[in-house]
């Protein structure tokens, strides 16, 4: 039987799934982020697939969200969105330091994915951790620091944002050091999957999609980085979608 619990993990609030027979074995283990505005318990029924396949699942509550909400303006969220990513990354490590520590690490193998900020998440994470060992970009964004200056257009044309020049000037300098599409090498041939809807209006899809296309030539054997690309489908992952990263984590990790 699979079960669900809420567990801190490093301080951070989350959910561990696995089969509860299994539960303090060590196992196949990964760590999926959710969205921006979503929070823990949105990627239950993926995790619950995940689990089944031997996994143990854990989804962790971003900063400002879930669990850790604070009553903040939406405007002071939006403008915060690089500061969780980037926390998420530096709290990737933390969660697994922990886990290892327990022993419920199989064989070091470590896997990460996410939807939308999760997968943007996901891609900074490779550049900074060569123990991934397997990955899921969900219509995530491999060009972050594109990615932060089409945001940036966006909000000044809404009006002034309530942060300097000198502040994003600097926020760009610290993305470079996360951006995947500027360290491709970074990957090392590690088995990641790629899935976007052609229609995003949120992440551009041609982001990771041209990022793919460069970063494939970069593999000996192109099998271990796939992308997915679904006609008519917008920010929102489809159950074809669940359903292939679920395979994809079962063949690679």
């Amino acid at each position: 039987m699979i079960g669900v619990s809420h567990n801190t993990i490093a301080t951070i609030p989350c959910l561990v799934v696995v089969d509860n027979s299994k539960e303090n074995d060590a196992l196949p283990t990964l760590t999926y982020f959710h969205g921006f505005t979503s929070a823990k318990e949105h990627n239950l029924p993926l995790a619950y697939l995940l689990a089944e396949e031997g996994f143990r699942v854990i989804l962790p509550d971003s900063m400002y969200h879930g669990e850790r909400e604070k009553e903040i303006s939406s405007i002071k969220k939006q403008i915060s969105f690089w500061d969780i990513v980037m926390q998420n990354v530096e709290e990737l490590k933390d969660i697994r330091d922990e886990l290892d520590a327990k022993g419920y690490v199989s064989e070091e193998r470590f896997g990460v994915a996410g939807t939308s900020m999760g997968g943007i998440t996901t891609a900074a994470a490779l550049t900074q951790y060569p123990w991934i060992k397997t990955a899921g970009v969900l219509m995530g964004s491999p060009k972050i620091t594109v990615y932060a200056k089409t945001l940036v257009d966006s909000f000044k044309k809404m009006g002034n944002l309530p942060v300097t020049d000198d502040v994003i000037e600097h926020l760009y300098h610290r993305l470079e050091h996360y951006d995947l599409s500027k360290q491709a090498d970074k990957l090392g041939e590690r088995p990641v999957l790629f899935w976007h809807g052609e229609n995003d209006a949120v992440v551009p899809f041609d982001h990771s999609y041209t990022f793919y296309e460069d970063a494939r030539h970069h593999y000996t054997d192109q099998k271990k980085i796939r992308f997915i690309k679904e006609e008519n489908r917008d920010h929102k992952v489809s159950r074809y979608a669940v359903l292939e990263t679920v395979k994809w984590f079962k063949t690679y990790l």
